[in-house]
């Protein structure tokens, strides 16, 4: 994987993804730092884990851009994931 995740016990089912939000920048490209409440909703994440189904069209560590304020969020061991389905992913990076 690209950083070290402790991925929970958890198997999304049909085409549905377990994604890890990439946190955004607490500071602008000029050096100013922004406060938790003027950050936006992450829109970035790595691919944990993938379901059953042979429609889905990421895999396991890519860098995805999904719709924002979709999918349902869940916090494990103090750490924030996002379940989605696959229609909610809008692109993968390629870098």
């Amino acid at each position: 994987m690209t950083e070290n995740h402790a991925v929970p016990p958890l198997q999304p089912l049909g085409t549905r993804v377990l994604i890890k939000p990439l946190e955004q920048e607490s500071k602008t490209p000029t050096g100013i730092l922004l406060p938790e409440t003027a950050k936006e909703k992450p829109q970035t994440g790595i691919v944990l884990a993938v379901g059953d189904s042979e429609e889905i069209k990421v895999k396991v560590n890519d860098k995805v851009l999904y719709a924002k304020y979709s999918g349902t969020e869940f916090r494990h061991n103090g750490v924030d994931y996002l379940v989605l389905d696959q229609n909610d992913i809008l692109a993968r990076f390629t870098e």
